[in-house]
């Protein structure tokens, strides 16, 4: 007798297991991430644990991760963040909330090396960075002053001439 082969799952059962087994590996990573916590202090992080504190997305941080400003471990295909990577990501976004491009803060960030060793040079970097950063603003904002100043004289100027058009004694407002 001649067997019939088994007819094919539909996409849906499929896509059902995938499902499945991703919902499975991240309770899985959830629940390494819990067994790995001490009481009172959270040494590993989940990936929404950390955009929930950040207030940033998941998009986000995997962008971070794809640029190399961030490396979490895996487990079971799920990203788990260190205090070292919560750390590294509170550089990222306060550099970023002063304008840094992101080429300058994985510089930074690499300048510290694997233990620390590379504080020093940080330190160097982010004060030659700041200083040269301060001057730029000084003199961006004494070229608005005197943009400022020059943009009053104008306007007074020409209230003072429609006022003359008009024929009114005083300037309009």
């Amino acid at each position: 007798m001649a067997s019939t082969p088994a007819p094919a799952k539909p996409a849906r059962a499929r896509s059902q297991r995938v499902s499945v087994a991703s919902a499975s590996a991240n309770i899985g990573a959830q629940a390494f991430v819990e067994s790995h916590r001490d009481e009172g202090n959270a040494e590993l992080f989940g990936i929404s644990e950390l955009c929930a504190a950040f207030g940033i997305t998941l998009r986000a941080l995997r962008f971070y991760e794809d640029k190399g400003l961030l490396a979490p471990r895996r487990v079971n295909g799920t990203r788990v963040y260190s205090r070292r990577d919560r750390a590294r990501l509170t550089l990222i976004l306060r550099a970023k909330a002063i304008g840094s491009p992101l080429s300058e803060i994985k510089r930074y960030l690499d300048l510290y090396g694997d233990h620390g060793e590379g504080r020093s040079q940080q330190l160097r970097y982010v004060i030659a960075r700041t200083d040269a950063a301060m001057q730029a603003l000084e003199q961006k904002r004494a070229q608005i002053d005197e943009t400022l100043a020059e943009l009053r004289l104008i306007n007074a100027s020409c209230r003072k001439h429609l006022a003359a058009r008009q024929g009114n004694a005083t300037p309009v407002p």
